[in-house]
């Protein structure tokens, strides 16, 4: 198996932490070695993937196993500090859902004990994985659009509303990723407005504006308050766009021939019809929990490392601020 080297723990059994339970199952069969959640009545979702697999309700049955060198954490974001912590002093490779952590010191603090520890710390930044976003990077450092200039991420839906957080941390960390994967640097200002209307204080919807280096600048457009779902990413240049929308069932990547011009102080517009670019149809996930143990395995630092995950959730930070000094909210 190519992964036998590899003992892991999902700890987290609610939708997203049984995706990785299938998902992990699927790669590893027995070598996913336990799943652990704090509910009992997790048990039984977990039987239903395999009656082999082991689950416990206590966090210290994975601390103490020798044979488990892997946790991914689906737990609640307010947990993920200190079970994070707890798995990278007990000598576990981790992956955390996103975001990493609630605050920026805990996220410096995680990637301290990760280096102490001689351990991989990754955050589960999904769409990093997701073939056609790591075939958009690819066209890019090819110079298919010429010189980068904007970036708009649309993330919208009428989601299952969350009391916990508010839309800019449940949908944003995803396109703040992608952005800062394109960009390849830290933005140099970071504005954000939001609006609550079914929760106090909660933002149902947020804009949130990022400037870079060298005039290249990006919004990020999320909401849980939308009719229909969308996920359209748009990549402007200098000589053309590409556009990504994953809720679409085909032609879900184009390039589009198209924009402006300037040719001795003339500004002319230039369109061509859009092309199609096929991209592989891995499952993001199951590349994710590969890119993790073949981490692991090989040496080799992550792509969403926790660098990486500071950076976005430092970003997230910044937009908070800026968002709550400007929210309206429903009376």
């Amino acid at each position: 198996m190519e992964f036998e080297n590899i003992g892991l723990a999902v700890i987290g059994a609610g939708r997203w932490g049984m995706n990785h339970v299938k998902s992990a199952y699927k790669l590893l069969n027995s070598n996913l070695k336990f799943v652990c959640d704090f509910s009992e009545s997790a048990r039984e979702k977990v039987s239903k993937v395999s009656p082999l697999i082991p689950f416990s309700t206590d966090l210290e049955d994975v601390l103490i196993d020798s044979t488990i060198n892997a946790v991914i954490i689906a737990t609640p974001a307010e947990t993920h500090f200190e079970v994070a912590k707890k798995c990278l002093e007990a000598g576990k490779n981790v992956l955390v859902e996103k975001p990493i952590t609630l605050y920026t010191e805990e996220a410096a603090k995680l990637i301290e004990i990760a280096e102490v520890q001689n351990k991989k710390l990754m955050v589960g930044h999904i769409l990093l994985y997701h073939p056609a976003i790591i075939k958009i990077k690819e066209l890019i450092d090819n110079g298919k659009i010429g010189k980068l200039q904007y970036i708009y991420s649309n993330r919208l839906n009428l989601g299952a509303i969350r009391s916990e957080e508010n839309i800019l941390w449940s949908f944003a960390p995803h396109d703040i990723s992608i952005i800062q994967y394109i960009a390849g640097c830290n933005p140099i200002e970071v504005f954000s407005k939001g609006s609550a209307y079914v929760q106090n204080n909660i933002e149902d919807t947020t804009i949130t504006y990022l400037k870079y280096p060298n005039n290249v600048n990006a919004h990020i457009f999320v909401s849980w308050l939308h009719p229909f779902k969308e996920q359209r990413l748009v990549i402007t240049g200098s000589n053309g766009m590409l556009v990504f929308e994953d809720s679409l069932k085909n032609e879900k990547l184009k390039f589009f021939e198209k924009g402006f011009r300037n040719i001795d102080g003339i500004v002319s517009k230039f369109e061509q019809d859009y092309e199609v670019v096929p991209f592989s149809e891995k499952q993001p996930l199951e590349e994710e929990q590969s890119h993790f143990f073949n981490c692991i395995l090989k040496n080799k630092q992550p792509l969403t490392d926790g660098l990486h995950a500071l950076e976005v959730l430092n970003i997230l930070e910044q937009a908070t601020a800026k968002l709550k000094n400007g929210c309206i909210t429903e009376d």
